[in-house]
Formats: structure tokens, sequence, C-alpha cells
């Protein structure tokens, strides 16, 4: 009989490059930042795309920040993203802050800090936002997040306050249901996060209607700042 074989599994960190877009105004400093995630098998040149719809966005430094994680849309073969999958997931939560971290410092080192920076995040994207807004060393001023979740360890994270937040969904999401928003707002009542919502006639989407809001949104946030 041969010898039994063992099986095991090893985790380790490794070097790996991420990238972001920026779209900024002409003049040297960028005072207004708004800063997103996109979506699961999205990219940061769809993001940025969504970014620009945004009215009034043209007086904001946009940026658009590439998940980590690549592979091929089977369909296109455009090259897109996920943030994460459940496999290793806590170590890719602190590999995703301690990226969205770097992103914002150099941001700052090309700007200086702003006087207003916004997260945005859609679906796979708005847990990032949430979580980068909890953690992060940057002052937050304000979270757009479309169709997406709080996640978990935001929740449960002790002292995290949220700053104000618009929470939009589309009415025909197979997804990001009713009852996943309603958790939603409880959960965000527990960070003491002040709240406005959006629903419009769509699927898991982006919407003009949606696009409006999160610019109403912005222009009320720069005023009461």
């Amino acid at each position: 009989m041969g010898k039994k074989r063992q099986l095991s599994s090893d985790l380790l960190s490794t070097r790996i490059h991420g990238s972001f877009l920026v779209d900024a105004p002409a003049r040297p400093a960028a005072p207004l930042w708004l800063v997103g995630f996109h979506g699961y098998a999205e990219n940061a040149e769809a993001n940025l795309r969504q970014l620009k719809r945004i009215p009034g966005s043209r007086q904001w430094l946009l940026c658009a920040v590439q998940s980590l994680h690549l592979f091929y849309n089977s369909k296109t073969r455009d090259v897109v993203g996920s943030w994460m999958t459940r496999q290793h997931r806590l170590q890719a939560i602190e590999d995703n802050i301690a990226y969205v971290s770097e992103v914002l410092e150099r941001l700052e080192q090309r700007c200086g800090r702003p006087d207003l920076l916004v997260l945005l995040g859609f679906s796979q994207g708005a847990s990032m936002a949430y979580r980068a807004a909890a953690r992060c060393d940057f002052p937050i001023g304000g979270l757009v997040i479309l169709a997406g979740d709080v996640p978990p360890d935001v929740v449960q994270r002790g002292g995290a306050v949220l700053p104000p937040v618009l929470l939009g969904r589309g009415l025909q999401d197979p997804w990001y249901t009713e009852e996943k928003m309603q958790a939603d707002l409880q959960a965000l009542k527990t960070l003491a996060a002040r709240v406005e919502t959006c629903l419009f006639e769509a699927g898991h989407q982006w919407s003009e209607d949606f696009s409006k809001a999160a610019g109403r949104f912005l222009a009320e946030l720069r005023k009461s700042g």
C-alpha cells in the first residue's frame, strides 16, 4: 500500500496592481471629489460614464476605482472585475480597504485634501463605499448608494458613524429587494446616518431618475458644507 498523502491549504499575501480613472476640472485645485466603485462584472470605465451622467458632476473631480480582481466578460471579452468572492473574504476586505486608502492618498498628493469627499457605490461596489466611509482615514462628507447592501462588518464595527446617505433602488430590482432595503434602513439607523431614499421605475441598474436625485443630493451637501 502506498503512503497516505496530506492535502493542505496555505494563505499568503502577495503584491497586486490596481488602477483608477480620474476626470478633473482644469483648474489646479479640485476641492470637490466624487469617488465611485463599480458593480460586479463592470469596470472603472463604465463607472466613470455613470458619474458623468450626474447633473453638476463637471464641477467635481471624478474618480472611478477599478476592482483588483479582473476577468473577461464571456460575451463581450471586455475586462471587468469583482471586489471579492466568499473565498478569503476577510482578507479581501482588508486588501480592498488598504487599496482604496492608497487611491485617496494618491489623489491628495495630486490635488490637496478636498473640501468635500463623497463616495458612490453601485451594486457590489456599494459595500466598498460603505466600508471605505467607515474605515478609511479621510473625512467622508456623503455616500451615494445604488442597489447594494450595507455589509455586516460595517454594522458590527464598534464606533462606526456614517455620513448622510442617498440610498437608491429600482422598483423592479429582483436582487436588491424592498426587504433588503428596509433591513438596510434599520442598519443605517444604528449607525446614526441621515438617509434619503430614491425609488424609481427600473430594475438592477442606473436610471436617469437616480442620476438626477444624486445631483440634487450632491448640491445639498455642498450647501450644508
